[in-house]
């Protein structure tokens, strides 16, 4: 077995192991395994740049698998039960691992697009129930995260830099990719959040490049996550040969995004030449919020930090420093 496979394995056991101390409440709410998340939250996030030392603090970026729909907080009947408890339980402990607690989250979510990149302005940003047919108690759901206006205004101004116009938006909600998962990881929601959308047109470069016009926020104390899928063939979950297909695209993208810097940014740029590229993505917007991610990192190599199966294919998440 190649170093590569068995560190794959050896993360796809551990998330394993540590979902077998999850369990799901009656309420709908996933209980058991959380990392401690701080009270004393950070919620100065000024427009103007902050000042850290880069080894203490710089952020890495990530590009995380967000599920479906509401899967974690709810009796899950399209497959086994436990079909979601691995990426439940690696979301859990994912604060951490981080170098310290963010000042904010940034995430660029599969499940908005406009004509130019924009940021949710709000103070108070409600949350979009963008997802349907699940239990009425999920549509109740609450995660009541400060917005980020200050940042949405540096997040502008640092496109505005690299040439790339972008818009915001004062009234729409966090989507279920951005408050799904990060109910998980911060259940207490004293981190300030700024979404981000993509970018219509769905172009691998320019996404890289909103990434890197982004980058100096990671020495701000900044967390840039792109919340996705690495598998999203709504018609190939629990198809037979799906599995196969999704494992040949995993072990692309893992190659890929572990490249050195301009050669992850020429794989990824081409993604649409990869195994089973278009089997595992019939339409990228759930591989691109990745691009963002990758596009951030800088020289920072990516790295697999979760591998698990879920509804018949292979799922990973990826960080990069």
């Amino acid at each position: 077995m190649s170093d590569s496979a068995m560190s794959r394995r050896t993360v796809l056991l551990g998330a394993a192991a540590a979902a077998a101390a999850v369990a799901v409440g009656a309420g709908g709410e996933a209980v058991g395994g959380e990392a401690a998340e701080s009270d004393a939250t950070h919620r100065r996030t000024g427009a103007a740049p902050l000042k850290h030392s880069r080894a203490a603090t710089t952020m890495p970026t990530l590009f995380l698998p967000h599920g479906g729909g509401p899967c974690f907080f709810m009796q899950w009947t399209m497959g086994p039960p436990d079909t979601w408890h691995p990426l439940a339980a690696w979301l859990r402990q994912l604060p951490a691992t981080l170098p310290a607690q963010p000042k904010a989250l940034l995430v660029v979510s599969a499940h908005w697009e406009q004509g130019l990149p924009t940021v949710l302005s709000a103070p108070r940003p409600p949350l979009l129930f963008d997802y349907y047919g699940f239990p009425k108690h999920t549509y109740a759901l609450q995660w009541p995260a400060p917005g980020a206006p200050d940042l949405a205004r540096r997040v502008r101004g640092l496109l505005q830099t690299a040439g790339i116009p972008s818009a915001e938006d004062a009234t729409r909600g966090l989507d279920h990719g951005v408050f799904v998962p990060l109910k998980v990881a911060w259940p207490s929601a004293g981190i300030p959040t700024l979404q981000l959308s993509l970018k219509a047109g769905l172009d691998p470069a320019a996404h890289l490049a909103m990434g890197k016009a982004l980058a100096p926020l990671r020495d701000e104390g900044v967390l840039i996550i792109g919340s996705g899928m690495s598998y999203h063939n709504m018609r190939g979950f629990m198809q037979p040969g799906s599995r196969a297909a999704s494992q040949r695209f995993d072990r692309w993208l893992a190659e890929a995004c572990a490249a050195p810097a301009a050669h992850r940014e020429a794989q990824l740029s081409a993604w649409i030449k990869a195994p089973d590229a278009r089997a595992c993505h019939p339409r990228e917007e759930h591989l691109l919020p990745l691009m963002v991610a990758a596009g951030a990192a800088g020289n920072d190599t990516g790295h697999v930090v979760f591998a698990g199966e879920a509804m018949g294919v292979q799922l990973s998440a990826h960080r990069f420093g």
